[in-house]
């Protein structure tokens, strides 16, 4: 992305660099994107010096720059898209040991520009998609702040299939919607969402339920073949995948009795 020049400013170029997890070493991987990128600059002007022969002084020949050249300032923003909190350092220093105090002005530091939905209090001054995703990641871990959020922020009703798409990926949701639409309604799409979640719960447990009362009547079964005899203990036992000792406990509170105690 490029700002273009006016009257007072020159053209900048602008890096997204976006991360899904807290990157340790920022600050050094964002250095030297922003420090290739001035180089390619200066090898560029240096190409083009020697392409028309236009050094003024050995000075500028040896360094394939001119005194009139410029650099198109570079700006990388690091564009944090994780549920949990940055906590990895922000500039080069905090990199560095702590260090005699007289040290501190001959180091170079460099900030990195980071971008948290996070520690963002102000989402009005978003216009783009950006602005749903970034509310979704920041309410990401609060269940109760972001069922509120998608439910009462008219800003849901209409959000574009690629921020739904983005939302549900680095968010972690599974908000369905059509891909041919062009925007999602998540208000009525997080509803549904939350209305098959239930369906599906009640379903695992009514499918629980079944199984375990599958297996209680087994039990049961097993336990009144060996009371009456027709079964060995042991061979019980095994039926219901249990000890010997584990079995006779559960017979007896079940209210069954081994055939040696009737």
């Amino acid at each position: 992305m490029s700002v273009k020049y006016t009257e007072s400013v020159y053209i900048v170029l602008m890096g997204i660099e976006a991360q899904t997890d807290v990157h340790y070493s920022m600050p050094v991987k964002t250095m030297i994107y922003d420090a290739m990128n001035y180089g390619e600059q200066v090898n560029e002007a240096k190409k083009q010096h020697q392409k028309n022969k236009d050094y003024k002084s050995s000075d500028e020949f040896l360094s394939g720059f001119t005194l009139e050249d410029r650099l198109t300032p570079v700006i990388t923003i690091t564009l944090y898209l994780g549920t949990k909190n940055w906590d990895g350092p922000r500039s080069l220093v905090e990199m560095m040991p702590h260090m005699d105090e007289r040290f501190r002005p001959f180091i170079n530091d460099y900030r990195i520009n980071l971008l948290n939905p996070l520690e963002i209090t102000d989402f009005s001054k978003f216009k783009t998609g950006l602005r749903p995703l970034f509310e979704v990641l920041k309410n990401a871990s609060d269940e109760g702040k972001l069922n509120d959020l998608i439910t009462k922020d008219e800003t849901f009703t209409r959000v574009d299939v690629e921020t739904v798409a983005a939302i549900n990926l680095f968010a972690g949701t599974d908000i369905k919607y059509d891909e041919k639409e062009e925007v999602v309604n998540m208000c009525k799409a997080w509803d549904d969402h939350k209305k098959l979640g239930i369906q599906e719960g009640m379903k695992q447990g009514i499918q629980q339920g079944m199984k375990q009362g599958m297996q209680q009547g087994r039990c049961l079964e097993v336990y009144s073949l060996v009371q009456d005899g027709i079964l060995d203990p042991e061979v019980g036992a095994s039926r219901v995948s249990m000890s010997l000792d584990d079995f006779a406990d559960a017979m007896q509170k079940a209210g069954y009795k081994l055939p040696e105690m009737v």
